[in-house]
């Protein structure tokens, strides 16, 4: 397994990860300047991560039409996008929102959609660390309003859709009986997080679970207490927000929380590429 790669390795600039898990093959600690031992899963449910690129006013997208994804925002950066593959590589699942899925409806959540160079060593990965050839796609919606168009509903491939009763409803009205598709019920009116990743963990066998949701479902996640660790690259980038219009997104939208006792991460391993900054960090 020899990857590609972005063009050149990291630059690794502070790592105080636990060599706790499985690792990464030798060509790819090569590249990453260092390994990356994903934890174990917790009984219960999923480890979870999660993968954001910001500007450096902490804004994740510029919220404009055709031009609301990462890509904008990390300006393609082939460092970015090796390592949003690589993460992808390693889920057994991948969890994102309908939001997302409106404004990327040709989009693939899987890791050669985002870097095809690699889709061999991706590949090959998965296999090595006893992945399905790609990540189930968990779309969460509680409405069930979802592009009948998007890629990702076409059936291809796995995908779960966690939603409520009335949105089950509504989805399967919207897109019929395909292939490939299967619904996750939550008792309430809500998506309940903590009973899907408990139904992913305990009948899906999902041990990794990515979050790329948006900065809605990460921040339910963070106020759950059902997020692991977060990737983040700090892209060199000021985003900025237009006078009479919504602000643009920053990480964490939707949930609020008192400044005695905000939810505090630590720091595990920081790279460059470049002007750009890969953070890895932990929440504690």
């Amino acid at each position: 397994m020899r990857p590609v790669g972005p063009g050149a390795a990291y630059d690794l600039l502070f790592d105080e990860s636990a060599p706790i898990g499985p690792g990464l093959p030798a060509p790819a600690r090569t590249l990453y300047a260092g390994d990356w031992c994903l934890p174990p899963a917790p009984a219960q449910r999923p480890y979870v991560f999660t993968n954001f690129v910001a500007s450096h006013d902490g804004r994740i997208s510029f919220d404009e039409p055709g031009r609301s994804g990462g890509g904008d925002v990390s300006r393609h950066s082939r460092h970015d996008t090796w390592l949003m593959a690589l993460i992808r590589a390693r889920a057994d699942a991948i969890i994102t929102g309908a939001g997302t899925l409106r404004v990327a409806r040709h989009h693939l959540w899987t890791p050669d959609q985002v870097f095809p160079a690699d889709a061999t060593f991706f590949s090959e990965l998965r296999t090595a660390e006893g992945r399905t050839p790609a990540p189930l796609l968990i779309v969460a919606s509680a409405s069930g309003d979802l592009p009948a168009d998007a890629y990702a509903l076409r059936g291809d491939l796995p995908t779960l859709i966690a939603t409520t009763a009335a949105g089950a409803a509504r989805a399967r009205a919207c897109l019929g009986d395909r292939p490939g598709l299967a619904y996750h019920i939550s008792p309430d009116e809500s998506v309940n997080l903590p009973v899907l990743l408990a139904d992913l963990r305990a009948n899906y066998g999902v041990r990794s679970l990515l979050s790329e949701g948006g900065a809605r479902i990460y921040g339910a996640l963070i106020a759950a207490r059902l997020i692991d660790e977060t990737f983040l690259t700090i892209s060199p980038i000021v985003i900025g927000s237009t006078p009479g219009r919504p602000p643009r997104p920053s990480l964490v939208e939707g949930v609020g929380f008192h400044p005695d006792n905000p939810p505090r991460l630590r720091l595990i391993s920081l790279r460059r590429a470049g002007d750009y900054l890969f953070q890895r960090s932990a929440f504690v």
